[in-house]
């Protein structure tokens, strides 16, 4: 096993039987810092770079947390270009690893992903949910959007049930993501890593360039301007979170009061 020695970003890398593992790993519920999103990122230009890895699973250290999204604080008050680094990051950097790959990537989701860590699950090529895991669009509650799902999620569950998820900012379980097609697999909560690992190995079995070759015209097929639209949430997200109504839903939240939204 070959353990990333760094995980000041809290982010862990490892390689065993042909699969890298990235782990996140930032107590106590994996608040993405902009180290964070550029070690997520870095795990996966580093196994694209390994011919001895087949296959990615993404996943989380700690055992009721997948990722709770941005850290928060990181938007209140900053300026639009500290906001889009960060956004950019997490959206632009995380697509265009993942499409770079080059082999089969898998979320692994235990607990609770929102937001940020929708972003991180959805970038997967397949996600596989633990029994007792939750998703959910809560931006809209402080006054953010979920610029990129707007991209992403009517394509995968339809145009109406997006809305309804990202509109209503509404928590929903792994039984619900399974019917929706957002999740492929839901298994019991101490079996997904077990099953992710299957899985990894079910695809490391296949030939290399086979599956690098079938995932390139895959992503082309399914592209239709996506990373473009990508680029345009960047803006959507920088234009809502520098605005008023974003100020003061993350300041209603870390004073634990309901927002005063303004008409």
């Amino acid at each position: 096993m070959n353990l990333d020695p760094n995980a000041d970003c809290g982010v862990t890398y490892a390689v065993s039987d042909q699969i890298a593992r990235i782990t996140l790993d930032r107590p106590p519920v994996n608040a993405l810092r902009l180290d964070m999103i550029r070690g997520v990122v870095a795990a996966l230009r580093r196994a694209a770079a390994d011919e001895a890895v087949r296959a990615v699973i993404l996943t989380s250290a700690l055992p009721r947390r997948f990722c709770a999204g941005l850290q928060l604080d990181l938007v209140l008050g900053q300026t639009s270009d500290a906001i889009r680094e960060l956004v950019g990051a997490l959206y632009l950097d995380l697509h265009d690893a993942q499409r770079e790959l080059g082999k089969p990537s898998i979320a692994a989701v235990g607990g609770a992903a929102r937001g940020g860590g929708m972003t991180l699950a959805i970038s997967c090529d397949v996600i596989l949910a633990g029994a007792s895991a939750t998703f959910g669009y809560p931006e809209i509650d402080i006054g953010v959007l979920p610029a990129i799902h707007f991209a992403y999620l009517p394509r995968i569950v339809g145009r109406h049930r997006a809305f309804e998820l990202m509109f209503s900012g509404r928590s929903f379980g792994a039984q619900e993501a399974l019917e929706l097609g957002l999740v492929s697999k839901v298994v019991a909560d101490a079996e997904l890593a077990e099953a992710a690992y299957a899985l990894a190995k079910t695809f490391a079995a296949k030939s290399p360039a086979a599956t690098r070759l079938g995932r390139a015209a895959f992503m082309r097929q399914n592209d239709d301007g996506e990373r473009q639209r990508i680029a345009d949430a960047v803006k959507d997200f920088c234009s809502a979170a520098t605005g008023d109504a974003a100020q003061e839903g993350i300041r209603a939240f870390f004073e634990k009061r309901k927002p005063s939204w303004q008409s």
